[in-house]
């Protein structure tokens, strides 16, 4: 009779034998496989961590032991365990989410799904747990040698090694991997241990020779190799790492081998100050499509057949990715001066053919988006031109780092933004709506939004030329639309996409939302208003031929792929007031909220961002029944200011 079924909650575990264990995590290995083929997801970092979860959960008690998941996209495991079995609409609307979520489960702490937070996060639980006399729970933290690249773990560490009064176990899931294998120094050290055939073969046979003897035997192991840690440190060279931390280290402990793991969580649980658990697990493991895909293991999957691996819905054309990888290869190829930086996605953010091109031209610097900008900036001063690829959601990490690193020092930078705007099933923390707010707010920054292909390519060759300033390209996630001709590009770059003869109203579409200022144009001119559709490819700063236009119209609408307050509608508004221009604008953007995990289309209809709805309001403006209300016909665009005010 299956397990997996019967497990309701994590205290059900603890009627299980060691071997019914092991049959259990067999069975949730088979189950990810079926449910995550079928929906898409998270596939293999949540193959690699069944064991580990399932003893996490046997040794403490969740939700009174908070357990906090770095990033989290290795939950999956942890739901079903805290019964959450329905995986049938995963990452889809009404369904489980792809990551932690509060309003799921009392069992799930951190939503956020940006890595390297989750040791600042145990530290402060932590203490308010101690601080609140409820310092008999723990805090357990499970952070993967990925997010160990990133500044803030070593931050959260060093005052976390400063107050030992606390009970917090720190989990390293130690894969060698992130989306792809883990890079720099730390990555080095770490597989040294890993592969350390010495610290293997000792461990296994004084584990087996302990084991021989039963209870009692089993008991002394577990005193042994607390006593004899630190001898089997050094000899690895583990204690190099940990010395200067003043923080209990136990492992490596193999991942996937549930007798070691619960004896040596145990061991963790006991020792009444904070530790670290360096297990070492395999990516993808039980499941050989993932152990195959050198790629990423199956980090994240669309639909897929579960037998073979294989995708089922074959992409409907080239993706945003490629065209930029295409095009940077190209670029390199001309200037010799420009480089490429992503922080531990070189594949995601499309880097890999300019690595494969220019290997000594290519920084991964590991989770680091804050290090990765400021050392961009230095690079920029000694020459080069550093393009930094990101999602646009990790950009948020950076901000200061361009603001005071590369605007203030005027370097030639330029970062490609993938996946911005709604992005849809990965929820809150992956959308990639507030960088054209955030970014806009950086003196001398310029952004570009391409509409298609061919606009990327022309706007990175315009970024690279640019030495003097931050330069930025967002684009999103998903294929490339058809490409969409201007009638007309003006002296400034702004392209005209369409217009009528009668200037009523001025439709700015940005990126890839010039498809969507079109439609709107064609209903509106079946209702007998006139509109232009510009894209004005640079969104930052306003273009003054967009100034001109508006003044000639009657309305002005922005549409644009982020929030809308404080977006580039915003921006245009408020330079056409300085203008003089009194012209209505109305931004047309996301929602300044979180939102929840949806399909594109379901959040952008959400939003209003569909023609029929837009094209509704504005004629409804256009009557003077809606506010923004147009001007009248003929009336003109700019403000008249009396003589003595002008004084």
């Amino acid at each position: 009779m299956p397990i997996l079924p019967s497990i309701t909650g994590p205290r059900d575990l603890d009627r299980l034998t060691p071997e019914q264990l092991t049959e259990l995590a067999s069975e949730i290995r088979a189950f990810l496989v079926e449910n995550v083929a079928r929906t898409g997801g998270h596939l293999g970092p949540n193959l690699g961590v069944v064991e580990l979860t399932i003893a996490l959960h046997r040794v403490f008690s969740s939700p009174d032991d908070p357990f906090i998941f770095d990033t989290g996209h290795q939950s999956y495991v942890h739901k079903l365990l805290t019964g959450r079995q329905d995986f049938s609409a995963l990452r889809s609307r009404g369904g489980l989410a792809g990551y932690p979520q509060r309003a799921e489960s009392a069992h799930d702490v951190v939503e956020s799904s940006h890595a390297s937070s989750s040791l600042s996060w145990a530290d402060g639980v932590s203490r308010a747990l101690t601080a609140t006399g409820r310092a008999d729970r723990h805090v357990v933290a499970v952070v993967g040698d990925g997010s160990l690249t990133g500044g803030m773990t070593w931050e959260a560490l060093n005052n976390i090694s400063d107050d030992n009064d606390r009970n917090l176990v720190i989990v390293v899931n130690d894969n060698g991997r992130s989306y792809a294998p883990t890079i720099g120094g730390m990555s080095r050290y770490l597989n040294r241990v890993r592969t350390a055939a010495a610290y293997r073969e000792m461990h296994r046979k004084s584990d087996r020779l302990f084991r021989a003897f039963g209870p009692l035997g089993r008991a002394l192991f577990r005193g042994v190799r607390g006593g004899t840690h630190g001898f089997l440190s050094r000899f690895t060279n583990n204690a190099a790492l940990y010395s200067n931390l003043d923080i209990k280290y136990l492992g490596p402990v193999d991942g996937h081998d549930i007798p070691a793991l619960l004896e040596t969580l145990k061991l963790a649980k006991e020792y009444g100050a904070p530790v670290i658990v360096h297990a070492i697990t395999e990516k993808g493991r039980g499941y050989q499509p993932a152990l195959d895909d050198v790629a990423d293991q199956f980090h994240a999957v669309g639909r897929i057949d579960p037998r073979t691996g294989g995708a089922l819905s074959a992409s409907s054309g080239r993706a945003w990715t490629d065209v930029f990888a295409e095009a940077l290869v190209e670029v390199g190829g001309r200037q010799k001066n420009v480089i490429a930086m992503t922080a531990a996605m070189l594949r995601p953010t499309g880097l890999a053919p300019f690595a494969e091109r220019f290997p000594d031209r290519v920084y991964d610097v590991g989770i680091a988006e804050q290090h990765a900008v400021a050392s961009a900036a230095g690079l920029a001063f000694g020459g080069l031109h550093p393009v930094v690829a990101i999602y646009a959601t990790f950009m948020n990490r950076a901000f200061d780092q361009v603001l005071m690193d590369v605007a203030l020092h005027r370097a030639g930078v330029t970062f490609v933004l993938d996946r911005a705007g709604v992005t849809g099933p990965d929820g809150p923390s992956h959308h990639g709506i507030w960088d054209l707010a955030m970014l806009q707010l950086v003196p001398g920054i310029r952004i570009g939004a391409p509409r298609d292909a061919a606009r990327l390519t022309e706007m990175l060759d315009e970024a690279v030329a640019v030495d003097d300033a931050p330069t930025v390209i967002r684009y999103p996630k998903g294929s490339v639309p058809e490409e969409i001709p201007a009638i007309e590009r003006l002296d400034d770059g702004v392209d005209v996409l369409s217009r009528d003869d009668t200037e009523d109203v001025l439709l700015v579409g940005i990126g890839p939302f010039t498809s969507l200022a079109l439609e709107v144009a064609s209903r509106l001119r079946a209702q007998g208003i006139g509109a232009t559709v510009i894209d004005p490819r640079w969104v930052i700063p306003v273009q003054s031929s967009l100034v001109d236009l508006a003044r000639r119209h009657r309305l002005v609408i922005t549409l644009e792929d982020g929030i809308r307050v404080g977006g580039v509608g915003t921006r245009v508004r408020q330079v056409l007031r300085e203008a003089g221009i009194d012209t209505a604008v109305d931004e047309l953007g996301v929602p300044d909220e979180f939102i929840d995990h949806a399909t594109r289309e379901e959040i952008l209809e959400d939003a209003g961002l569909t023609a029929a709805k837009i094209a509704h309001d504005v004629v409804a403006q256009v009557l003077g029944r809606r506010v923004p209300v147009a001007r009248q016909s003929g009336e003109t665009g700019a403000i008249e200011i009396p003589i003595h005010e002008t004084r």
